[in-house]
Parts: structure tokens; sequence; C-alpha cells
């Protein structure tokens, strides 16, 4: 039920978002397609834990999203100074290794951090094996047991 309701919630803020309209037709419009919506969802049934995850909002909003933030800005500095300054070493690399997490939606967050990285990609994503393409060997070397890995299980645990 909880799902539900932060799904019915979601929903009709993001259509108010991205109406911008605030007077009493659009209003009630965006609570009924917003109703409509999550009807069709459950129909389908598609509204679970994993599809709307709001066990993780308060861990990710609290700890993780400022975590990542920082190392998107360090990542993004790293490869401005490789990219501009020619005698730094760029040495594309495949890494491949096991992640601790085991849900689908842990996989996901973790191998959506890697690639909202600067310098990472995840190329390939399965349950219990990631492959990951680095702009640099040591940036490779540093995914496997990574504080991204053990943060991402940590959520995924909450």
């Amino acid at each position: 039920m909880i799902h539900s309701l932060s799904a019915l919630i979601a929903l009709f803020f993001f259509w108010l978002m991205l109406s911008g309209m605030f007077t009493p037709f659009p209003v009630i419009a965006g609570a009924g397609c917003a109703l409509a919506v999550l009807l069709i969802a459950h129909r389908m049934d598609v509204v679970d834990h994993e599809g709307h995850p709001i066990h993780l909002v308060w861990h990710a909003f609290l700890s993780y999203w400022p975590w990542l933030i920082k190392e998107i800005i360090v990542s993004a500095w790293d490869v401005t100074k490789r990219i501009l300054h020619p005698a730094l070493p760029i040495s594309p690399t495949l890494a491949e290794f096991v992640p601790g997490q085991s849900s689908d939606i842990g996989l996901v967050i973790h191998a959506n951090s890697i690639t909202l990285t600067p310098g990472t990609i995840s190329i390939e994503v399965e349950p219990g094996r990631f492959l990951v393409h680095a702009l640099t060997r040591e940036g490779a070397a540093g995914l496997a047991g990574s504080e991204m890995d053990r943060r991402c299980t940590a959520m995924e645990a909450a």
C-alpha cells in the first residue's frame, strides 16, 4: 500500500512539475491521470518494492547521493586534467569484477552510478558480473571491492 501511495504522489508531483499550472482544472486532471496510471500499473502488476523503491529514498538522499555527487566531481576533475595535459596517461581498459549486490535494484543502482562517474561506463551487467570500460588502468583497478560497491550493497540492504 505504501508503494502505491508513494507512486501516486510521485506521479502527481511529476504532472504538476511538467504542467506548471496550478488552477483547479489542471490540478484535478493531473490527479486523475496519476490515479489512472497507477491503476493501469496495478493491473499490469508492476507496482512493487523494486519498481518503486520507496524504502531506499531516505538512505539515498541522506548518504548516497551526496557521496556520489562528490565522486562525480572528483572524477570529472581527473578526466579534465587528463584531457588538457597530454603527459598524463590515458590507458583505456576493460575491467570485469563481481559486484556485492544480489537484487536487480542494487545492480542497477551500482551500474548507473559507475556510468554517471566520468571516465567509467558499465558495458555489461549481469548478476555476479560487471564489465566496465575505464579511461585508465588505475580507475579499472579500483572498481572491485570499491567504496561505491560497498555503499550500493549497504543501500540495497536498507
